[in-house]
C-alpha cells in the first residue's frame, strides 16, 4: 500500500470527534480508525498498545525495534477529525481529483498520518543501520479536550505501568500536522473557559420587576473588546504574533416573555510563549472586576493553555530542515497562531516540532483536501529524517 491508497482508506473510515455535542452514531469517536491501526500494526509485526484513555477511547502506540545508544523519536499524529456538516465533498470517499485527496481529514490530518505510516513501515521493513529509534503515537481526542495527548505524555511523567513502550521520555516530539512543509518551532496555546453571569427572572412584561443577566452580559462583551484591543498592543513574539482574545458562544433566557437570570459565553485565550495559561484567566478576571459595578463567575477552563517556544527546539529542527532541502528546497522555520500536541509534549520535558503536508488554510474547511505531491514529500522527509538521526547523534 502506498501514501495515496492508505490516505483513501483512513478517510473512508470515520472518526469524527462530536466537539462536546450530544450525538450518537457511527461516524463519531475514533473507534474504528483505532481497530484499523491495530490491525495495521499487527500485520506489520511490530510491537504495540492500545491505551484507554477515556471509555471507548484510545491512544494506539507502536515502535520500531530497539536498538542501544541511538535517539527515541516521537512521531505523533491525531486520530480524529472535526464534524463534517457543510461539507461539500463527499467526507468519507478520500476522492482523488486534479492532483489532490478530497475528504474529512484529507488534510487535519489524515494526510499526516498516511505520510508518517509509510515512514514507519519502511522504518520497520528496511531497518536502516543509522536510524533512530522510533515510537508512533496514534492519540484521541485531539480536537476538542486533548485528553489524548495529555495520557500519553503523563505515560512518562508519571509511569503507572499502563504502557511498556513508552516508559521514558523520548529525546524529541515530531508532531504532524498540516505546515506545507514548513517547520513550525513555535505556537500559541489556548486556555478556554466560561463566564457567567447572573439576574433575577420575572415576565417580560414588568422587565423592571427583574435584573436582565444578558444586558449584564452585554457590559461585560464591551469590557472584554477593551481587553483584547489592549492585548493586541502587548509586545508580540517574534514567531507568534501577540496574544489574542474571542467570545465565540454566547447562551441564555429561556423565552422570550421572561427577563433572563442567567447568561453565559465561552472565550477562546490564545497564550504566547512566556505566558501561563491560568494567569491570563486571572488577568481577565483582575480587568471585569475594575470595569462592572456587579458580580459574574468564572467558571473553570476546560483547556489551559500550553504554548511551543522554540527555545529548546533549534538543533532538531536545523536537522529536519536538512533533510527536507534535499526532498523539496527552500522551506524554513516558522511560527503559526494555533496550537498542537508539541506544546504538550514539550511541557512534559521533550523538544517537540510540528511538521506535515497540507495547509492549514484547507483544514476543516467544507472542501478539505490535501496536495498528492506534499503527501508523498513529507512521508520521504518523515523517513529520511528519521533513518539518519542515529547516525547524527552519535556523530554529534
Amino acid at each position: 500500500m502506498d501514501a495515496v491508497r492508505l490516505l483513501k482508506k483512513l478517510i473512508s473510515i470515520p472518526s469524527v470527534n462530536p466537539m462536546g455535542r450530544d450525538v450518537s452514531g457511527e461516524i463519531y469517536f475514533e473507534g474504528k480508525l483505532t481497530q484499523f491501526l491495530c490491525d495495521y500494526f499487527a500485520e506489520l509485526g511490530v510491537e504495540y498498545e492500545s491505551i484507554e484513555v477515556v471509555p471507548g477511547r484510545n491512544n494506539v502506540i507502536a515502535r520500531t525495534k530497539v536498538k542501544p545508544g541511538v535517539p527515541t523519536i516521537l512521531m505523533d499524529v491525531h486520530q480524529d477529525t472535526v464534524p463534517v456538516e457543510g461539507m461539500i465533498v463527499p467526507p468519507f470517499e478520500g476522492t482523488e481529483k486534479d492532483g489532490k485527496i478530497f475528504g474529512r481529514g484529507a488534510c487535519d490530518v489524515k494526510g499526516g498520518m498516511a505520510s508518517m505510516l509509510m515512514a514507519f513501515t519502511r522504518l520497520v521493513q528496511e531497518d536502516p543501520p543509522d536510524a533512530a529509534n522510533v515510537i508512533l503515537s496514534c492519540t484521541c481526542d485531539e480536537e476538542a479536550t486533548v485528553k489524548g495527548i495529555e495520557h500519553l505524555v503523563n505515560l512518562w511523567e508519571e509511569p503507572s505501568g499502563l504502557s511498556q513502550i513508552l516508559t521514558e521520555p523520548p529525546d524529541l516530539g515530531l508532531v504532524a500536522e498540516p505546515t506545507m512543509l514548513d517547520i513550525v518551532v513555535a505556537h500559541r496555546g489556548a486556555t478556554r473557559w466560561k463566564i457567567k453571569t447572573t439576574g433575577k427572572a420575572c415576565h417580560s412584561s414588568q422587565p423592571k420587576d427583574g435584573i436582565n443577566a444578558i444586558y449584564r452580559m452585554a457590559d461585560v462583551l464591551k469590557a472584554l473588546q477593551e481587553h483584547a484591543e489592549e492585548l493586541s498592543q502587548r509586545e508580540a513574539h517574534p514567531l507568534c504574533g501577540p496574544p489574542t482574545l474571542s467570545v465565540g458562544v454566547i447562551e441564555g433566557g429561556e423565552s422570550v416573555n421572561i427577563v433572563p437570570d442567567c447568561c453565559t459565553i465561552e472565550i477562546d485565550r490564545r497564550v504566547i510563549p512566556g505566558e501561563d495559561g491560568i494567569d491570563v484567566m486571572h488577568q481577565v478576571e483582575a480587568f471585569l472586576k475594575e470595569k462592572l459595578p456587579f458580580e459574574f463567575e468564572m467558571l473553570p477552563p476546560w483547556i489551559t493553555g500550553v504554548s511551543l517556544s522554540d527555545h529548546n527546539n533549534g538543533e532538531w529542527s536545523d536537522r529536519l530542515l536538512s533533510v527536507i532541502d534535499t526532498v523539496d528546497p527552500d522551506h524554513k522555520k516558522v511560527g503559526v497562531p494555533y496550537g498542537t500536541h508539541a506544546a504538550r509534549v514539550n511541557q512534559g520535558g521533550v523538544p517537540a516540532m510540528v511538521f506535515g503536508p497540507g495547509s492549514i488554510a484547507q483544514a476543516h474547511t467544507v472542501d478539505e483536501w490535501v496536495e498528492i505531491d506534499q503527501l508523498l514529500k513529507a512521508e520521504e522527509v518523515y523517513f529520511q529524517f528519521c533513518a539518519n538521526a542515529g547516525r547524527v547523534e552519535s556523530s554529534s
